[in-house]
């Protein structure tokens, strides 16, 4: 079958990029919305994870020293949570504006339209690797806990933005 389509290889990979792109942000304007909207549901995951007050008794209380018990703190870290899940939402936005804008120029300027692209994924990754999977399971123990653990959540986030963060930084579109 002959497809006389108007595209061209390297129009369908930037242009598949682009989407890829914009998937990140509306992910990341959800989580922000939801967030923001229904603030109590998340903040109990947040004060529960840094409480570490979920864990089973039988595995004893040999870290429960890292315990962080303080609303303000519970506030605080959730908020910087909220103001980082927007930062990677803006600047998903922009890379993706940038991206667009680029999409019909040479294969040296469509690669540097993807930095703040390429800044929100790292973003991404820093948020559910490093806060979910490093601070969150591994400093507080979330993955001990039945009802407060993030893990496979974090897990699939992650693997999603690492891989479009090696996507999109690669020069597969010129």
């Amino acid at each position: 079958m002959n497809c006389n389509c108007s595209f061209s290889m390297m129009s369908v990979i930037r242009y598949s990029k682009m989407i890829i792109l914009l998937t990140v942000a509306s992910l990341a304007a959800i989580v922000v919305f939801g967030n923001i909207t229904d603030y109590n549901s998340n903040f109990q995951f947040v004060k529960h994870v840094m409480s570490m007050d979920t864990k089973p008794d039988y595995l004893g209380n040999a870290i429960v020293y890292r315990a962080i018990t303080n609303s303000t703190i519970h506030h605080i870290a959730y908020t910087f949570i909220i103001c980082f899940e927007a930062f990677i939402m803006l600047t998903a936005l922009k890379g993706a504006l940038d991206m667009f804008k680029a999409r019909n120029l040479d294969a040296k300027t469509f690669h540097e339209a993807k930095k703040f692209g390429i800044i929100a994924l790292t973003c991404c990754c820093l948020l559910w690797f490093f806060g979910f999977q490093v601070v969150a399971a591994e400093w507080f123990g979330m993955w001990m806990s039945k009802t407060w653990n993030g893990l496979p959540d974090a897990t699939r986030l992650v693997t999603y933005m690492l891989l479009a963060l090696v996507y999109i930084s690669i020069k597969n579109d010129d």
